[in-house]
């Protein structure tokens, strides 16, 4: 038996001085039979030479380890190469061509096939080499060796890509086209990332540590871990960078896609080693929803702080409302992730949801600094004619986006009520001098009983008192031209860009002073028309009024409809 053991010692010293790369099943026989031969002369006491025996032993297994360290080491190297662009595009369920497949998005039903990362004939040799660690009690350097080498790997792979880590300063001081073709190609390649490069690297782990749990998960976990950080880098960069309003387009992008591959992210990084790489995932789709949120209520605030001064001078609709209601419209495309990033401030009964709540706010504030801006105005009627058009436009925003099911009827309709109180509220100061010319108030005292010959007989009425009447009549047309006159050249520069609301109006204006217009001239027309120069006092005709009405209807026509 002894003599046997020294047979197989001697053959098996000689294979360990070769290399491992000359022949790694021999290699493994070799180590094999040195661990017999050790488990021998430890279990039988054959004095000296045993011991010296044990010892050769010992320094063979130990060079074995070395060498097998450094063959794991060299194939895993010489095998781990940065997978090429092209190849990861074939992987992919649809593209039409390498230049514009990059940024294409994948057919959701279609099945991906992953990239080869090693070429398959190596990955066995590999996996033996890991599996024999454990004997020689080595595994801890197998598991540095290859953490190291596919970190590095996937790295570069990444780079390839244009992924690398990114700070919040250097995403700040990117120009505005050039961060968003970045958040683009971003969300690309998170997508890769995700569904091709980690589970790639998962499922290569699972074959070169075959059957050792702890270590496949803790060598993937290693592996990828900083690669993950410099991919999420980028998204956490966004959400640190200072805010503007149309940021949170970008961060609701970037919210929806990486919520998308959450559940892909959990999956591949299962297990308590990977939950460090998990945490990191969920903490950036976190921030990406803090981000969008704090971008909303910061903008919330400028409107409100914005400044009272900056007016129209024709009361057309404001630039800051146009804007939040084109605004609120591009919020609604992102409904569902808003009411997943406000649900926290739902009420308990759901009846005001947290989004109806930021929408109904950023209305308010613009509504806030409307009342402010109307102020402004040095005449009343054109700042009641700014409010009527910009409540206006607010309504038809809302009324023409999805945000109309969120606000409500009961909304729309309130706001549709306090634009025709501010239309009521124009006619009546703006037209209200000209309409107190056509009142009788004041007249019937002068003209006396000459108001009831009007009827009969202009003939009839006393030429004292005819004189005295007459003159007050003329001064009351000329009042009344004069104001008229004003309101007209006046308004002819103001604006009202919706046509229905300009007509309605008009007509609104007309119903009213033609009347009135006709009713004056009936009763104490018959008084001037006679007189030296009458067409001077009764300038106008009902038909020649109501002309001069229609022409306002050129204001607004050059802004929008």
């Amino acid at each position: 038996m002894l003599m046997f053991h020294r047979s197989s010692f001697v053959q098996a010293e000689s294979v360990i001085l070769e290399s491992a790369s000359k022949g790694v099943t021999a290699y493994l026989d070799a180590v094999d039979n040195l661990k017999s031969a050790e488990d021998f002369f430890t279990s039988k006491r054959i004095g000296k030479a045993g011991d010296d025996a044990l010892k050769r032993v010992d320094e063979l297994l130990r060079k074995a380890a070395a060498e097998l360290e450094n063959e794991f080491s060299r194939v895993l190297s010489e095998c781990s190469k940065p997978v090429e662009l092209e190849q990861l595009l074939k992987c992919l369920p649809s593209r039409s061509s390498a230049k514009d497949s990059a940024e294409s998005q994948p057919n959701p039903g279609a099945v991906l096939s992953l990239p080869t990362l090693i070429d398959p004939r190596y990955v066995p040799r590999l996996s033996k080499l890991a599996q024999k660690s454990v004997q020689l009690g080595c595994h801890k350097q197998f598991v540095k060796i290859y953490r190291d080498t596919r970190s590095s790997t996937l790295e570069l792979t990444l780079k390839q890509l244009g992924v690398e880590y990114v700070t919040a300063e250097e995403v700040q001081t990117a120009q505005a086209e050039s961060r968003d073709a970045k958040i683009t190609h971003w969300i690309r390649c998170l997508q890769i990332a995700v569904k091709l490069l980690f589970p790639s690297e998962r499922a290569l782990c699972d074959q070169i540590f075959e059957g050792k749990h702890a270590w496949k998960d803790h060598c993937f976990a290693a592996a990828t871990s900083k690669s993950l950080l410099n991919l999420l880098s980028f998204g956490q960069a966004i959400s640190k960078s200072k805010t503007s309003p149309d940021k949170v387009f970008l961060l609701l992008d970037m919210f929806d896609r990486t919520l998308e591959l959450q559940s892909e992210v959990e999956a591949v990084f299962a297990g308590d080693e990977c939950a460090e790489n998990r945490k990191s995932a969920s903490t950036l789709v976190k921030c990406l929803a803090q981000a969008a949120k704090k971008t909303l209520i910061d903008f919330k605030d400028s409107i409100v702080k914005e400044s009272p001064k900056n007016t129209s001078t024709d009361g057309d609709v404001h630039p800051l409302t146009s804007y939040v209601g084109n605004y609120i419209k591009y919020l609604m495309d992102y409904q569902s992730s808003l009411k997943l990033i406000f649900q926290e401030s739902s009420n308990g009964d759901g009846t005001k949801s947290g989004l109806v709540s930021e929408i109904s706010g950023l209305i308010h504030a613009v509504e806030t600094n409307l009342d402010v801006k109307a102020k402004q105005y040095k005449d009343h009627a054109l700042g009641i004619l700014f409010l009527m058009n910009n409540i206006n436009y607010i309504v038809r925003s809302i009324r023409s986006s999805e945000a109309k099911d969120l606000v409500g009827d009961d909304w729309i309709q309130r706001r549709r009520r306090t634009v025709q109180q501010h239309a009521t509220q124009y006619k009546r100061v703006a037209w209200g001098k000209v309409l107190d010319c056509l009142s009788a108030q004041g007249l019937t005292s002068s003209v006396g009983s000459a108001t009831e010959g009007i009827a009969g007989s202009v003939g009839s009425i006393g030429s004292h008192s005819s004189t005295t009447s007459t003159s007050v009549i003329k001064a009351r047309f000329k009042s009344f031209n004069k104001q008229f006159e004003e309101v007209c050249q006046t308004q002819m520069n103001w604006a009202i860009p919706d046509k229905e609301l300009r007509d309605n109006l008009i007509l609104a204006v007309a119903e009213v002073l033609l009347p009135a217009y006709r009713s004056f001239l009936k009763r104490f027309g018959p008084l001037v028309e006679n007189s030296h120069h009458a067409s001077k006092y009764m300038k106008y005709t009902p038909e020649a009024l109501e002309q001069t009405l229609g022409r306002l209807k050129l204001c607004g026509s050059h802004n929008r409809n």
